[in-house]
């Protein structure tokens, strides 16, 4: 058990004001695996402080600099890959193996996408008589989830860095432990004091009092949609920037002309990914009434083929959710879906067969779902797939647009150019088309519902600039 009994703030190990604590429970098992302190907002305002005098020297560094940082960052996540999978694996409950490529890589690959970004900070326009330079926005507080509890910080950090911002970040209470160990790493790179602080405790706290702080210049979340509503109402009092990776409700498009059995094989594997706790999850599959059949069988195959068990096991594929508050959660919906007059088709809300400790629910398929149902409007957050039949592509481009979300999507098509037709027409972020894999370096974020702003790559690092024009 790990008990980390300090925050890390102005690049030192320093007591908190109060002395509450809050215990991490590893999901596989429900024992505490970990104990952090509950910040308030007397080590807000120390954090800062320290970030608002460290931006005065960091913001005025090198481009080459930065970019040395960030590059020993990303040297540090590859060498750690495997102790950071454990850790995600022990807080989150995603299986070890999958955890170090998933976790573990992900934080690879964006930290090193961000190595030569900085340069883009000493870039300058003209326009007429007026030179465009870009600046950092400044102090920058965020608050992160537990699903990606690596991921969603490094998202964040790695063009704040890019662009000369210092940060104040909050992980989510569930899954502290390997924002710690972030921050171990990140002094262990010699990155200047100040620049990065770490403070873990309650939203309803810590969270608010970084979204209130007059010294904060921007607040960026990556939660609920609810949340993200909640932070921009908070920040509206001092005019920040606020930039939010919200809800999701993806959907997975099968045109007339697609392999109705591997569309429904992705699509009932996929939603298992993380145990669907995937804000871009594709949790919806939209499919002509013709091949449902079809596809739901081989979505019912692919669900049931997924080993569910502890994050430690051997050959375990899909792990529990990450709290018992998740699993009611989940479980709930399930058995909405069904009073809704879906049909069940796999799993349900009974513990898998031989569990009956963890957070563990079975990967479940609804066919015949509809889009007026919950199931099909609202963020279950967990292995629940929905399969909607549609008659015309016209209706299936509809259907997969009726929902307050737009955060990514999928269509799939013998003709590729149908496919991407099809992909310009849905209004999210991001859509694949045939699979096309996620990519760490295009932008990443929501339309409508599911968020403002955008993450990763180049499109990333400019939220957290201000533009400055200079009349000459």
């Amino acid at each position: 058990m790990q008990v980390h009994e300090k925050l890390y703030i102005n690049g030192a190990w320093v007591a908190p004001k109060g002395t509450d604590k809050i215990e991490v429970i590893d999901p596989s098992t429900e024992q505490v695996c970990g104990v952090v302190p509950a910040g308030n907002g007397g080590d807000v305002d120390d954090a800062v402080a320290a970030a608002k005098a460290a931006f005065a020297t960091w913001s005025q560094t090198s481009a080459q600099e930065r970019s040395n940082f960030i590059k020993m960052l990303s040297e540090k996540v590859t060498e750690n890959a495997a102790k950071i999978g454990e850790l995600c694996a022990t807080e989150l409950g995603t299986p070890l193996q999958t955890s170090i490529g998933m976790h573990g890589g992900l934080g690879i690959g964006v930290t090193s996408s961000y190595i030569d970004l900085p340069f883009e900070m000493e870039k300058e326009e003209e326009i007429g008589n007026s030179i465009v330079v870009k600046e950092p926005i400044g102090v920058c507080a965020f608050i992160t989830p537990w699903n990606f509890p690596l991921h969603q910080i490094l998202a964040k950090l790695s063009p704040a860095l890019a662009a000369g911002c210092t940060v104040v970040v909050k992980p989510s209470s569930d899954t502290p432990l390997t924002a710690y160990y972030l921050a171990e790493l990140l002094d262990e790179i010699g990155l200047p004091a100040g620049v990065f602080n770490l403070v873990t405790g309650p939203g309803r706290t810590v969270g608010e009092a970084m979204c209130i702080h007059p010294d904060v210049d921007m607040v960026s979340i990556t939660g609920s949609t609810e949340a993200g509503v909640r932070v921009a109402e908070l920040a509206a009092g001092t005019v920040k920037r606020v930039a939010q990776e919200l809800g999701g409700k993806s959907a997975m498009v099968a045109l007339e002309d697609a392999d109705m059995a591997e569309v429904g094989a992705r699509a009932g594997g996929g939603i298992c990914g993380n145990s669907g706790q995937v804000c871009a999850a594709l949790s919806r599959l939209i499919v002509p009434r013709s091949g449902q059949a079809e596809a739901v069988a081989a979505a019912k195959a692919a669900a049931e083929s997924v080993v569910v068990g502890g994050a430690f096991e051997e050959g375990v594929v899909m792990g529990p959710v990450s709290s018992r508050a998740q699993q009611e959660t989940v479980t709930d919906y399930i058995r909405k879906g069904v009073e809704e007059g879906a049909t069940l088709v796999t799993g349900g809300p009974e513990m898998p067969e031989g569990r009956n400790v963890g957070f563990f629910v079975k990967p479940t398929v609804f066919a015949d779902v509809t889009s007026d149902m919950a199931i099909a409007q609202e963020e279950i957050f967990g292995p629940v797939l929905c399969v909607i039949p549609y008659d015309t592509e016209e209706e299936a481009i509809e259907i997969a647009n009726d929902s307050v979300f737009g955060l990514s999507g999928a269509v799939f098509a013998a003709d590729p150019e149908r496919g991407k037709a099809a992909a310009r027409q849905i209004r999210t972020g991001q859509v694949s088309v045939n699979g096309g894999a996620f990519n760490v370096a295009a932008p990443f974020g929501g339309y409508k519902q599911s968020g403002n702003g955008r993450e990763l790559g180049p499109h990333g690092i400019a939220e957290f600039v201000e533009l400055k024009a200079i009349q000459m």
